[in-house]
């Protein structure tokens, strides 16, 4: 879609989440459009990472998950616009247009998108990643073994997720992240 525009340049595409930061890295493009569903690390990771390692990117999210919890999370994760997969062609490139400009797109589709006011610090980008692993049934050494921590340091981490949701248990933890959006399960 976006390549039939004369204004638009792609400079690179990546099939997951940590493929997506590398490139944003070696590529440095103006705007991302990020799938909210990515193996590995989902788009609001990813877009959590990119906007701090890389602040002048611009992230749109183009993703099927209409849930206010998906959008609210992939926002408050840095992502200036967020689009459903069915927008037409020229919504697209509008919306890519506008997050290059600065300004925040939400498809109209979605609805009221409520700002979180829940109470509940939002989890890090760190953290996100631990919950995503343990969301796919990874233990704390094997989280460990992925993301080249200590075990010790997989299992504060966990602790500190169950405190900032006031979550005790981890079957809660799992029901809880994916209802909520936290995590994807692609």
């Amino acid at each position: 879609m976006l390549e039939d525009d004369p204004d638009i340049q792609i400079v690179g595409e990546a099939s997951d989440g940590h493929e997506a930061v590398e490139a944003v890295g070696q590529l440095h493009p103006q705007v991302v459009v990020m799938d909210f569903a990515l193996p590995s690390m989902n788009g609001a990771v990813a877009t959590r990472r990119i906007r701090e390692l890389y602040p002048g990117t611009a992230v749109l999210i183009l993703s099927m998950h209409a849930e206010p919890a998906y959008v609210r999370t992939c926002l408050d994760a840095g992502a200036r616009g967020y689009l459903l997969k069915n927008a037409m062609d020229l919504e697209l490139v509008a919306a890519v247009r506008k997050v290059a400009a600065g300004e925040q797109v939400l498809d109209p589709r979605l609805g009221r998108v409520e700002e979180s006011a829940d109470g509940r610090r939002p989890l890090s980008t760190r953290e996100l990643e631990v919950l995503q692993l343990i969301v796919h049934g990874k233990s704390n050494k094997e989280i460990a073994l992925v993301l080249k921590l200590s075990v010790n340091t997989v299992a504060v981490h966990r602790a500190n997720i169950m405190q900032a949701l006031a979550i005790h248990n981890t079957a809660e933890l799992v029901v809880h992240a994916i209802r909520t959006g936290l995590v994807s399960i692609a």
